[in-house]
């Protein structure tokens, strides 16, 4: 049995885990556009959308990489192919005075604001904001010091595992626990911008969940509505997606993020997905009920005369279920009628004669 303070987790004070509903998180990243105005927009169209969280990312460039025009510090085969780094992370970073601001936007919208930290700097930062859970992007799983930082706040801490190997992730999932990380999630990610469906690979959720006895979920950078409903039939609790107001704004997420409409769509159709999987249970339910007498049950479908013998042509098996049960056709041919049967009537036991069958040569 799963160690139940490992397979759930709280973040301000709601439960995330198997059972629960998907808790839903908007990601924010570069669509800000660099404008306050805009980014504090994206957190309204998230509380409006039904996103459970609303999150950040908090690092400077220089945080992240270095100014330099080495070759190995130029981006080949992603959507960001032909920039540097450093260019890229300074047009996306979201400047550190603007977290307070949308942290008191959230709370008044009664959404959580939380964030992804890069350095250890970042880290201190959103301890005194504060944060109540931090997220390691995919990229970051490989950084140890990181993880022993963050995991060294107490908090609760979501772990994307893009492009890691099994071993990787034993040892990222070891070093957050090591290191103090009591509360623990994992997204799976597919870290292709944007990626293609068949390239997700959800089967791999289930088999988190049971490696490591944690919340599993889907970080989604996928434009394909079935991708996250997918993602909660196979047992994702948490789905983390980018959301932007506008894709034809540009940025650098623009391209693999929703729209406030289609934003507001996945969270209705996750939450569908999650209310569909009920429980394991058979038998007609209470709004089934209704439909239970509308089953095909034994009927005489040409009038009968006392002491006459049921046939195949007058009693027949059809809708409604106010007859004997279609198991009983057989018992019944070739018995008599024990009084006059009229046609319609749902044929039962008082009906027949418990005489031996008539046979052919009667």
């Amino acid at each position: 049995m799963p160690n139940e303070q490992l397979s759930t987790l709280q973040i301000a004070g709601r439960r995330i885990g198997a059972g629960e509903p998907p808790w839903i998180v908007a990601e924010m990243s570069a669509n800000h556009g660099g404008q306050l105005r805009r980014a504090a927009r994206i957190v309204e169209a998230a509380a409006a959308a039904g996103a459970d969280a609303v999150k950040l990312q908090t690092y400077t460039a220089d945080e992240m990489t270095l100014d330099c025009d080495r070759s190995c510090f130029h981006i080949e085969g992603t959507v960001w192919a032909g920039r540097t780094l450093h260019a890229l992370y300074r047009e996306a970073a979201m400047p550190r005075p603007w977290h307070p601001e949308l942290k008191r936007l959230a709370e008044k919208l009664g959404i959580v604001l939380f964030s992804t930290p890069f350095s250890p700097a970042a880290v201190d930062f959103l301890e005194e904001l504060p944060v109540p859970a931090y997220k390691i992007a995919s990229f970051e799983l490989v950084d140890l010091p990181l993880l022993r930082r963050v995991a060294g706040t107490g908090k609760p801490v979501i772990l994307s595992t893009g492009m890691a190997t099994r071993a990787e992730i034993d040892e990222a999932v070891g070093t957050l626990r090591t290191a103090g990380c009591r509360q623990l999630a994992l997204l799976k990610c597919t870290s292709a911008y944007p990626a293609a469906p068949e390239k997700m690979n959800l089967r791999a959720i289930s088999h988190l969940r049971e490696t490591f006895s944690v919340p599993v979920g889907l970080s989604d950078h996928s434009l394909d509505g079935a991708v996250p409903v997918a993602a909660v039939a196979c047992g994702a609790c948490i789905i983390e997606k980018h959301l932007t107001l506008s894709r034809a704004d540009g940025g650098p997420d623009a391209a693999f993020s929703l729209q406030p409409e289609e934003f507001a769509k996945m969270v209705r159709a996750v939450h569908a997905a999650h209310a569909a999987l009920g429980s394991v249970r058979y038998g007609a339910d209470d709004e089934e009920a209704a439909a239970v007498r509308l089953r095909r049950s034994l009927f005489v479908v040409e009038d009968v005369a006392a002491g006459e013998p049921f046939t195949a042509e007058n009693v027949r098996c059809i809708r409604p279920g106010d007859g004997l049960h279609p198991r009983e056709l057989e018992a019944v041919l070739g018995r008599t009628a024990r009084e006059d049967v009229s046609r319609g009537t749902p044929l039962q036991r008082q009906h027949v004669n418990d005489e031996a069958r008539m046979t052919n040569d009667e």
